[in-house]
C-alpha cells in the first residue's frame, strides 16, 4: 500500500481516529470532523500557534512541538495546548527618548527577564530551535542586536512563556529586541550597559 493510502490509529485529545499517514496533525485533526476557524492563524497567511504535546508510540517521552509540521504516526498521542494567559507587557518605542535609554526602559517593561533561572525550559520548548534563553541573557544586558538576531525565526507561538517557570514571555524580549534595533540606530551595546550599571548603582563613579 502507498503511503498515500496507508492510514494510521493516532489519538488527538483523547479522541482515537484513523487518518492517512501523509497528514500533519492539524490536518488530521480537520479529517476527523473538527470545524476550520476560517480567518485565523495559517489559514490566513499567518501562523496559528498549533501547539501540541506529542508522544509517540516507541517512547515515553513527551515533545511540544507544532500542529502544523508534525506529520501522523501509528500510536502517536497528541493534546494541543490551551493558549496562556496573554502578555500584558506594553509600551511604545516612541515612549523611548533615544537609543541611550532603551536598557534601561527594557528593564521597565521586562522586570522579570532579569529573573531568569537557566533552566533551559524555554530552549526545549521552541519548536524551531532558537537558543530563546540566550537571547534573554543578551537582552538583559542590553545586546538588543544579537538578540533580535537569534529570534529571527520566531513564531510567536507562546511556548517558551508556557515553558517559563518565571513567566518572562522570551518571545515578546526577543520581539522587543528587533523592534528597537529596527528603530534606533543602536548605540554600542557595551557602552549602553555601562551607563544602567551606573544608574541602578551597581557601578560606582570615583570623582577626583
Amino acid at each position: 500500500m502507498s503511503d498515500s493510502k496507508k492510514e494510521v490509529q493516532v489519538t488527538i485529545n483523547g479522541k482515537q481516529i484513523c487518518v492517512p499517514s501523509t497528514l500533519s496533525v492539524i490536518q488530521a485533526l480537520w479529517h476527523a470532523g473538527y470545524p476550520r476557524v476560517q480567518g485565523v492563524g495559517c489559514l490566513e497567511g499567518v501562523c496559528g500557534s498549533c501547539r501540541v504535546l506529542v508522544r509517540r508510540s516507541d517512547t515515553q517521552e513527551v515533545s511540544m512541538e507544532m500542529g502544523c509540521q508534525t506529520l501522523v504516526e501509528e500510536g502517536m498521542e497528541v493534546m494541543f495546548l490551551v493558549f496562556p494567559s496573554p502578555s500584558q507587557h506594553t509600551y511604545t518605542l516612541e515612549q523611548i527618548p533615544n537609543s541611550w535609554e532603551v536598557q534601561t526602559e527594557f528593564h521597565k517593561i521586562f522586570p522579570e527577564a532579569q529573573q531568569c533561572r537557566n533552566c533551559h525550559g524555554c530552549s526545549v520548548a521552541c519548536p524551531k530551535g532558537i537558543s530563546v534563553e540566550k537571547g534573554v541573557e543578551l537582552a538583559v544586558k542590553g545586546r538588543f542586536k544579537e538578540a533580535g538576531d537569534l529570534f529571527v525565526e520566531c513564531i510567536m507561538c507562546d511556548l517558551c512563556m508556557t515553558g517559563c517557570p518565571e513567566q518572562i514571555a522570551p518571545n515578546r524580549v526577543g520581539l522587543f529586541s528587533r523592534r528597537v534595533t529596527a528603530y534606533f540606530h543602536a548605540r554600542p551595546s557595551n557602552l549602553i550597559n555601562r551607563l544602567e550599571k551606573i544608574r541602578t548603582g551597581e557601578l560606582q563613579i570615583i570623582k577626583e
